[in-house]
């Protein structure tokens, strides 16, 4: 049950009823059409709005003035009366004119694919990170559509509207949303100062980071908690949910496989076709952590019948962030819907970084934490080494080949904590000791 505030954000109580609609260009394929009206239902319902049907019009081009023919739009009308639709959601961006001429020749309320995936993201955000990089988003997508996006953002900004409509008022918005801007821009810029910060130190300890990347609802974040499950049982796991969009903050947590082995596994917001310009920008701060990770899960739901387009979608978007090239594996999650048999017609012919898994059941999971043991570490084992101090010659010798994980001086020696390879650890193996 949802209804829209002054400020054109879903907000629960009322329900919409929706149509649909989009426009088939003459050099598009009729199923890539299909397959993005079918994601918009699913965005629909995401934000509980119940979907009656849609209305498709092929043309050379969108309308400039109501992204529809005149005709398709007096179709459309009639049918919102006979279908008593009290809200039409456009497949592609509309400028801030067309919402106005469409709204009123229709005469309900009309949204485009962009705001719903915002309202969506206003309503899952949860820490102040997420909540000011949505935001952004909303402001950068509404600055250029004032002029003619109607009463509802001539009132943006609540007590700023106390002058009155017309032009005066929307200068006075104007103003009002490049003065937010900047200043959530500037705090997103010491979000991004402490990430760099944690980073930095990270680094220093010598732990690596993987991140869980994929399409909205893929299982990302069902991973992690078996992660949790299986490696480190004191940390939280986190929020997860059949439904598109559930995790929007990122999410880091520590993992300790039982090699001894650590790394930092953070989950990311999901991506989705046509994910807005303005939101990829506002949500670099949290993107940065793919680009900077040592290794990316790329999890994909092979249960969705299209997921092969799911997955260019996310290697599209890894490319805009300058993650393209990250070293990754390829995981294919809710496979215990399938035989054996299925499972191989999946995936021909098959792929070498290629792991099928359920979240669910748990299959598949100790060999891709296997997996990530050895693209992270390789053949190197956890040492922790206790040094007498007239061999300082071998501290310095294993300080300048390895990074520490811990150096510290004990009343019997040097304690170092370190990943060694096979024959260093050989040569070291008389001092070593057992992990407290």
């Amino acid at each position: 049950m949802i209804r829209f505030n002054e400020q054109n954000e879903i907000i629960q109580n009322e329900e919409y009823r929706a149509i649909l609609a989009a426009v088939d260009m003459k050099n598009d394929r009729g199923n890539a059409l299909n397959r993005s009206l079918e994601e918009l239902s699913g965005l629909a319902e995401a934000a509980n709005i119940q979907v009656l049907g849609n209305v498709i019009q092929t043309l050379e081009k969108p309308n400039t003035a109501t992204y529809l023919g005149k005709g398709k739009v007096e179709e459309l009308c009639q049918l919102c009366k006979d279908m008593e639709a009290d809200m039409v959601i456009f497949d592609n961006e509309l400028s801030g004119m067309q919402l106005r001429n469409l709204e009123d020749a229709l005469g309900v309320k009309v949204i485009d694919r962009t705001i719903l995936i915002l309202d969506i993201f206003a309503a899952r955000a949860v820490s102040r990170e997420g909540k000011l990089q949505v935001e952004l988003a909303q402001l950068q997508y509404r600055l250029p559509r004032l002029t003619g996006f109607g009463k509802s953002l001539s009132r943006l900004g609540g007590g700023i509207g106390t002058r009155g409509p017309g032009e005066k008022k929307l200068e006075t918005d104007r103003r009002h949303i490049s003065r937010r801007m900047d200043e959530i821009k500037d705090e997103l810029k010491e979000v991004k100062n402490n990430r760099r910060t944690q980073r930095s130190q990270r680094e220093k300890a010598g732990i690596p980071a993987v991140a869980l990347v994929g399409y909205t609802n893929s299982g990302k974040s069902a991973i992690m908690n078996r992660f949790l499950e299986h490696a480190e049982k004191e940390e939280k796991t986190v929020f997860e949910k059949n439904m598109l969009f559930a995790t929007l903050d990122t999410f880091q947590r520590k993992i300790r496989l039982e090699s001894g082995h650590e790394f930092i596994l953070i989950d990311t917001v999901g991506f989705v076709s046509k994910l807005p310009h303005s939101l990829v920008d506002a949500f670099k701060a949290t993107l940065e952590e793919v680009s900077f990770a040592d290794l990316l899960i790329h999890v994909v739901d092979c249960s969705f019948e299209d997921h092969e387009f799911q997955r260019q979608v996310t290697e599209k978007v890894l490319k805009e962030i300058g993650a393209g090239d990250k070293e990754s594996i390829l995981v294919y999650n809710k496979v215990d819907l399938f035989t054996e048999e299925e499972r191989m017609e999946l995936l021909f012919p098959p792929e070498e970084e290629t792991q099928f898994l359920s979240a669910k059941s748990g299959e598949g999971m100790e060999d891709l934490m296997e997996r990530i043991r050895k693209h992270l570490f390789g053949d190197r084992t956890r040492a922790r080494l206790v040094i007498p101090y007239d061999r300082g010659d071998v501290v310095s010798w294993l300080c300048g080949k390895y990074e520490p994980e811990k150096l510290d001086y004990l009343a019997e020696g040097t304690l170092v904590i370190a990943e060694l390879a096979p024959e260093d650890l050989a040569r070291c193996d008389q001092w070593r000791k057992e992990e407290e």
